[in-house]
């Protein structure tokens, strides 16, 4: 153990039986904004030996057809047999879906500042989903603007799967998590301390080559583009020995689950509401998303090294009711002054930011598995740093 202050982020593949059930309530949320963007969608699915049980409440002009979007998902990621725990040919599929609260539609579609006649704005039209607060953080740690350690976590369970997906370690099953501690001097990562990797595996192969072959092929690669110091790292591989039984029939599985290795690897706070099976209307998502977009901008920018902020939202309400923001420390200029420049430069209400960030797009299910953070794909709008520029100038450097 090193002396430095120790911080550990983990991650999960997408065969671990909560990510079964993110990426099945993103998929019909998927299949339903890609025919009615308009669509209002709350989904959660569960996962347990032989069964997939989905629920919710769905306000659609669309029709999709959830059995088969659930076969084509459990089988898409490899549970394609009863070898394998699971088999999404053969599996129960029940589903038990609802109409949204007229309610909460009416709320929520004609939001209070229409309701009331206190503006006449299109972008004051949509209210908060409901109630909540949303956290968005950012750090200079990495190039992505990122903790490093949940970044590395995320990258070796993306590395894992790709090598079963390859055929370059055939003994691979689907189920699979990591966890990697940090060294931290300040808030700035030093060495590798530790890192724990559990994998499904089938029968055959032998602990000791296992090891030797997940470490090789998938530990040491993302380790070394970490740039840390590696010369003291301890390796826990399946630390609990054989893991032949995993997935659904090793654990049963829930959508919303894994909501800290979903966004900051518990580096920054979370305002407790999962992302998956929701549509943009939710705040949940698309307050945490923005949250994300204003944060990575504001480090983007030198404002500060580390930035996290806090919006917080009514149900019904298009503005939202709070923006707090945090540099710990680390701010080029006052908190106050850089909460300023990001009210002025960003705008949180619902409908902005689905606009901003184009989020009424058939784009979640990539969202589900290995982080919603971080990952600088096309269609991952909130990781643009498209407005740092605005906001230095805001800020007034």
């Amino acid at each position: 153990m090193s002396a430095l202050r120790l911080f550990t982020s983990e991650s999960v593949t997408e065969g671990h039986p909560d990510k079964i059930c993110d990426q099945i309530s993103d998929s019909i949320l998927d299949g339903l904004i890609a025919k009615d963007p308009s669509s209002r969608v709350a989904v959660e699915t569960l996962v347990t030996t032989g069964l997939v049980h989905v629920a919710g409440e769905i306000r659609t002009d669309a029709y999709v057809d959830i059995p088969t979007i659930v076969r084509q998902v459990v089988n898409g990621i490899g549970y394609t047999s009863s070898d394998t725990g699971f088999d999404g040919d053969s599996c129960g599929v029940s589903v038990s879906v609802g109409e949204q609260s007229s309610d909460i539609a009416h709320g929520v579609d004609n939001a209070q500042e229409h309701r009331d006649g206190t503006s006449v704005d299109p972008l004051d039209g949509l209210g908060a989903g409901d109630q909540g607060i949303m956290f968005g953080f950012a750090t200079n740690e990495t190039p992505q603007l990122m903790p490093m350690a949940a970044w590395t976590a995320h990258r070796i369970a993306e590395r894992l799967t790709e090598v079963r997906r390859s055929g370059e370690l055939p003994f691979l099953r689907p189920d699979g998590k990591t966890q990697v501690t940090l060294g931290y001097d300040g808030f700035t990562p030093k060495t590798v301390d530790a890192v724990v990797l559990s994998t499904q595996h089938n029968p055959e192969i032998s602990q000791d080559d296992l090891k030797a072959r997940v470490r090789e092929l998938v530990i040491d690669p993302i380790l070394a583009t970490t740039g840390l110091d590696l010369d003291d790292v301890t390796y826990y591989i399946n630390p609990a020995g054989p893991f032949v039984t995993g997935g659904p029939k090793g654990d049963a599985g829930l959508t919303g689950r894994k909501i800290i290795i979903d966004t900051y690897g518990g580096a920054a706070r979370h305002g407790g509401g999962a992302f998956s099976g929701k549509d943009p209307s939710k705040v949940d998502r698309s307050g945490a998303y923005a949250t994300r977009w204003v944060a990575k901008n504001a480090v983007a920018a030198g404002l500060a090294d580390r930035l996290e902020v806090q919006v917080a939202y009514a149900i019904g309400v298009a503005r939202p009711v709070g923006l707090y923001v945090e540099t710990f420390g680390t701010g080029k200029v006052s908190d106050e002054v850089i909460t300023r420049a990001i009210e002025q430069v960003f705008d949180l209400r619902p409908q902005a930011i689905i606009e901003q960030l184009d989020l009424l797009r058939p784009v979640y299910a990539q969202t589900a598995a290995y982080g919603h953070f971080g990952r600088e794909l096309p269609d991952f709008t909130w990781e643009r740093t498209d407005r740092a520029d605005e906001l230095r100038r805001a800020a007034g450097l």
